[in-house]
């Protein structure tokens, strides 16, 4: 969880998948205009409250209501202020219609008999396409944002295909947690540019496309682990120029996105071979989100590196910070301890300064991502046929249907 994670990681029992993909067209919810507004609204009714202490006028009672008043003005400003801020952080909602629970119908998806596995984006913020996609074999429906470099559509690339970065966010949290507070794609382009890192496509899914956490575990009937392992890499191979090779898929989480990353690649080495976890979750799990009976003593990562076999040919770096408390240096060293060949666990990076936030994890991007850059194959040509173009997006005239992406 980014940023504000408080003990327990308490269920959100809510899943906002119908929002609108555009940016409101009033003053955004999420946007530091906003933000700075509430900051400046609180230091002047402080002012004003100072200023006026002492000036109210009328009988004893007025001037006692006249106080509390000013006192509570103080206190909804600061209150409003912190709200935004872990709202901002963990990405818990993303425009007004979204907070006052306003369905939206700008984005248009095709029926099920006419694409039932085609998935249908829209352009949005810093060259990111959004969907919202519903898993053919999970059945959920998630938000996936999806960018590709700017080689992508380059001559020199038209019969490339690309690696996949897959980044997986924390809980709470949603995918715009990478793009506004991971600073994405910003940092990964900016690797690919000095060429530190390979022109690759980036994949951020949803981890909890239920709207309940089980730590992308299938869990009590919830098919989150389905929806991630299965749905969401089938859908990219479909629909994108990607490599179809373990090898040039790679997995980055934060939190309970780490945990979800070095638990995908034991369960799916087949489909991910490389996992960076920021600041993991326990690696042992939680039962209070993987509720079923067996499921977690036999899924968490511990148990299913202990299992694993001489086809599971994966690589995990973990990193986190000595005085980070909900990721600990020990749970890193346990996931070591359990390590077994051909599983390859580096040494993990352990910073000496560094809280459970995002200012922590960017920091090591220049190491984790060089890391990842040793592991994920290059673009080449691949054998096959090219993905065919996504479907078309009934959109608004402020949104234009995607390109072709083949």
């Amino acid at each position: 969880m980014p940023g504000t994670r408080a003990p327990g990681r308490a269920a959100r029992a809510d899943a906002r998948f119908g929002t609108d993909l555009r940016r409101d067209r009033h003053v955004s919810l999420t946007g530091n205009a906003f933000f700075y507004t509430l900051v400046v609204a609180t230091v002047v009714a402080i002012l004003v409250t100072l200023w006026a202490w002492k000036a109210v006028r009328g009988p004893r009672y007025a001037q006692r209501l006249q106080r509390v008043a000013l006192i509570c003005l103080c206190q909804i400003t600061s209150i409003a202020v912190v709200a935004v801020w872990i709202n901002n952080s963990n990405g818990l909602y993303t425009s007004w219609s979204d907070l006052f629970g306003q369905s939206a119908s700008s984005v248009a998806l095709p029926k099920a008999d006419v694409h039932p596995s085609r998935a249908v984006f829209i352009p949005g913020q810093d060259g990111f396409e959004t969907t919202v996609y519903k898993g053919p074999v999970s059945g959920l429906s998630g938000r996936i944002q999806v960018w590709t470099p700017p080689q992508y559509t380059q001559p020199r690339y038209r019969k490339d295909s690309f690696p996949v970065i897959v980044l997986l966010h924390g809980y709470p949290g949603s995918t715009k947690t990478w793009l506004a507070d991971g600073k994405m794609p910003q940092s990964l382009a900016a690797m690919m540019e000095k060429g530190t890192l390979k022109p690759a496509v980036v994949v951020v899914p949803s981890i909890d496309p239920s709207g309940h956490n089980t730590d992308c575990t299938d869990s009590d009937g919830v098919r989150n682990g389905t929806w991630l392992g299965t749905d969401v890499p089938n859908m990219i191979k479909k629909q994108f120029r990607v490599l179809d090779n373990a090898h040039a898929w790679g997995l980055v989480g934060i939190s309970t996105g780490g945990y979800c990353a070095v638990r995908m690649v034991l369960k799916h080495p087949d489909r991910f071979a490389s996992a960076v976890a920021l600041s993991p979750d326990d690696f042992h799990g939680d039962p209070a989100n993987v509720t079923t009976k067996g499921v977690l003593a036999a899924e968490n990562p511990i148990a299913l590196l202990r299992a694993t076999g001489p086809q599971t040919d994966v690589s995990i770096l973990v990193a986190t910070s000595v005085n980070d408390r909900y990721s600990t240096p020990a749970n890193a060293d346990a996931l070591s301890t359990a390590a077994k060949y051909p599983v390859k666990v580096a040494t993990p990076l352990l910073l000496k300064d560094g809280g459970h936030n995002w200012g922590t994890w960017i920091s090591t991007y220049p190491a984790v991502f060089a890391w990842l850059n040793h592991l994920l194959e290059a673009p080449r040509l691949q054998a096959g046929p090219h993905p065919a173009a996504p479907p078309k997006a009934v959109t608004p005239k402020t949104a234009t249907p995607t390109a072709t992406h083949s």
